[in-house]
């Protein structure tokens, strides 16, 4: 399970655009988003800069922990 810190997410949009974002990349990820501690956990074959790549496509800061 790969663990990003995300700023800028608010709202059920922001966790549907940012798992949309990855599940497009790699349909069997598994993305949970918690608002709360603005962190985004990703279980994928993707690596970490392309995950990261594409939450920053989507208009939110990310970095990896």
């Amino acid at each position: 399970m790969q663990v990003f810190n995300v700023q800028g997410m608010t709202c059920g949009h922001c966790v549907k655009a940012v798992t949309r974002a990855v599940q497009a990349q790699d349909a069997e990820a598994i993305v949970e988003v918690d608002l709360g501690q603005k962190q985004v956990k990703v279980q994928s074959a993707l690596p970490t800069p392309e995950i990261l790549q594409l939450i920053r496509e989507e208009g939110y800061q990310a970095e990896a922990v």
